[in-house]
């Protein structure tokens, strides 16, 4: 099996400017990055059971449900697909059958996490992290469940909340050593740690970091965040953070005035969805086989 979007990507972490990755979360957020310019999408599992479960981030979607996204994504965009997998949802063994999954469903890169499950967002209270000896195991099933050598695997670890910046480093110490292909230590809590983590990492390893609205993060420039040493910016929730106060005000708008003609400026037209979604290449492709 081969993962084309896998190899794009990983060819493209060789280069040293910084890799910028919005969230998404369906078809038309995917295309909507895609459509300008990005070079790789994150299907981040907040956002996923933000958008389609209307629940926080706190390990309620299943292996199944992020595998069908991800085939929804892969049959509507081609940039690569870096794909959050949580804790792999289960022990090691589960971790490979998650991976297979995905891998078929067109993932370009899984990012895995140490958190004890049910896991809960990053940047929230009472998480609590795996031993590391569990979590080296895991990423060893992950790369032994690969199809493809071109399949990336990013480790992440919600350490330094628990137990502290020295172990965090630790665990992203033996993490490299298990063979992954990135590292994303989460909420870093000073700048001077950050670069501590560049300056041990950033010349052996991807460096990811999320630049999340309201997370607990000393970075929130890409720039910045580049000179420290990083090498992807993920924007997990960028979309939903920026789309859902316009969505409450135009749902008032409606429940008061009962019509949308004042704010027909601010909104799309049913053409223009249509245009932006492809349809007429669609009825191009239909006619092309006498539909």
């Amino acid at each position: 099996m081969s993962n084309p979007q896998g190899k794009i990507l990983r060819e493209r972490l060789r280069q040293p400017e910084l890799l910028k990755v919005p969230g998404v979360y369906d078809g038309l957020s995917s295309l909507l990055v895609e459509q300008a310019g990005f070079e790789a999408a994150f299907l981040s599992g907040a956002c996923l059971s933000f958008a389609r479960f209307g629940r926080p981030d706190m390990g309620l979607v299943t292996a199944s449900e992020v595998a069908e996204t991800v085939a929804i994504l892969r049959d509507r965009v081609a940039l690569p697909l870096i794909i959050d997998i949580d804790t792999g949802f289960g022990n090691a063994l589960n971790v490979q059958r998650t991976v297979r999954d995905l891998e078929r469903a067109g993932a370009s890169a899984l990012q895995l996490e140490d958190q004890v499950a049910p896991k809960r967002c990053g940047h929230m209270v009472g998480k609590n992290v795996i031993p590391t000896e569990e979590m080296v195991g895991k990423i060893k099933a992950a790369l032994d469940a690969r199809e493809s050598a071109d399949t990336l695997l990013f480790a992440r670890t919600d350490a330094l909340g628990v137990n502290g910046f020295e172990d965090a480093l630790e665990r992203a110490e033996r993490y490299l050593e298990a063979g992954a292909d990135a590292l994303f230590i989460e909420a870093p809590q000073t700048t001077d740690q950050m670069r501590e983590i560049g300056a041990q990492f950033g010349k052996r390893a991807a460096l990811i970091h999320n630049l999340v609205e309201g997370g607990n993060t000393p970075v929130e420039q890409a720039d910045e965040l580049a000179s420290l040493g990083y090498r992807i910016a993920l924007y997990p929730a960028a979309l939903l953070h920026g789309f859902t106060p316009l969505a409450q005000d135009l749902l008032a708008h409606i429940s008061e005035k009962g019509d949308t003609m004042a704010r027909r400026k601010e909104m799309l037209q049913l053409d223009d969805m249509n245009r932006i979604l492809g349809a007429g290449e669609l009825l191009e492709t239909g006619d092309s086989y006498g539909e």
